[in-house]
């Protein structure tokens, strides 16, 4: 019998706050009452403050963000048009799949796994095809540790001119990393409770522009659970067009309060300071990253790649039943090729060095060649080096300034 926290350090589901937990733990009530309405409505609004959207509206369907995808584009596009995608891992893989099965018309950009949306690439295919009605991105590819950036691929839209709407998976970035959808001119962004919003899976959250509103009133493909003008409908007076998942909804409310006391400025840097501090770690292991440059790296997940004639599953199985501590696989083409250390939603300086403790145990039975504690100690100093410099000690020492470390 094995005793103490099991820890999860995949890049979602991640882990719900007990504050989350509780505000979950309700009994069910009545989704029609009169009062409901109050509720659902600032929920509503304090959604909008997290996705940025002053114009536009946020929707929240039961389910996942792969049916925030498909609601995404059975309301906002027609079977047949012309959609600009791109394939840099498992999950904008399975987007451009789903994209095709849903009848559109995909122009797909293959890039390597490791490396992000292709800007420059898209820009040219906007400027010789000004038919595209879509562009796709995947701000952060959570199978490679790779983050793309969404107001570059707005600003090659504009240069090209094309009129064509902008959908931005934001499922394991936003609520983590800064994502600005008004500023960005993103017309379509979808979520998932379960990442960034640190509650459990069931809730497939999207941020929409008044020009992708527009646009959902003209599409032609068939939709009925996800049709946004049913669930607009019902969200104008306070509720929803079916039974809505209340208690994720009240989890939710705990979330957004948290998310919201801390700053959405401050929620980004502390995962940019995180994740930096577990690169920091990987990087004394002597390992390489998935992400093939500074310019992608993911704050919300690190992909490590393992050395060659060591299986990157091997190291999530020890890990699992050795040391109580879940890693995410890899996916796809780097099956086997790399683990995944998540690290967002519910996390701290010492919650990323106990991932990057048991990573190090784990590979080091793995077969690994690296010095057991040459990671910890790495984001160790780092983490005190950052804190250092923008922290103010509270307590018997406010006032004072954290020491740098030498």
């Amino acid at each position: 019998m094995k005793i103490g926290t099991t820890h999860l350090f995949v890049p979602g589901p991640t882990t719900v706050p007990e504050v989350v937990r509780r505000a979950m733990n309700v009994p069910m009530e009545d989704h029609r009452a009169p009062d409901f309405p109050d509720f659902v409505l600032e929920l509503l609004g304090d959604l909008k403050r997290v996705f940025r959207l002053r114009e536009g509206r946020v929707l929240l369907y039961p389910g996942s963000g792969t049916g925030a995808w498909e609601a995404a584009i059975s309301n906002c596009l027609s079977r047949g048009d012309r959609v600009l995608m791109s394939r840099h891992g498992h999950f904008s893989t399975l987007w451009a799949d789903m994209a095709q099965r849903l009848g559109l018309d995909v122009v797909c950009h293959d890039v390597e796994w490791g490396e992000g949306v292709p800007v420059e690439a898209y820009e040219r295919a906007l400027r010789a095809d000004p038919t595209i009605k879509a562009v796709f991105v995947t701000h952060n590819e959570t199978a490679t540790g790779v983050t793309s950036d969404v107001r570059a691929v707005r600003r090659a839209m504009d240069a090209a001119g094309s009129d064509a709407l902008l959908f931005v998976d934001g499922v394991s970035s936003i609520a983590s990393i800064e994502f600005r959808q008004d500023d960005w001119g993103v017309d379509v962004a979808v979520a998932g409770s379960q990442k960034g919003f640190m509650l459990p899976a069931g809730l497939a959250i999207l941020g929409l522009s008044e020009k992708a509103l527009a646009a959902a009133e003209t599409t032609t493909t068939e939709r009925c659970y996800f049709a946004f003008r049913d669930m607009i409908a019902a969200n104008d007076v306070g509720y929803f067009p079916y039974t809505p998942p209340t208690s994720l909804l009240h989890g939710l409310r705990a979330s957004l309060d948290r998310l919201l006391d801390e700053g959405m400025d401050e929620v980004a840097a502390r995962h940019h300071r995180l994740g930096e501090g577990v690169r920091q770690g990987v990087k004394a292991w002597g390992l390489d990253l998935c992400a093939v440059s500074p310019r992608w790296y993911s704050d919300t997940v690190t992909a490590v790649r393992v050395p060659d004639g060591v299986d990157g599953a091997a190291v999530c199985r020890i890990a699992y039943h050795r040391y109580r501590t879940s890693f995410g696989g890899g996916l796809g083409r780097v099956a086997g090729k790399v683990f995944r250390i998540g690290h967002l939603g519910d996390v701290n300086e010492v919650s990323c060095l106990t991932a990057l403790a048991g990573a190090e145990m784990a590979l080091l039975d793995a077969g690994v060649s690296l010095r057991a504690g040459a990671g910890v100690a790495a984001a160790q100093q780092y983490y005190r080096q950052a804190l250092a410099a923008e922290e103010t000690v509270a307590g018997p020492w406010a006032g004072a300034r954290l020491t740098a470390v030498r």
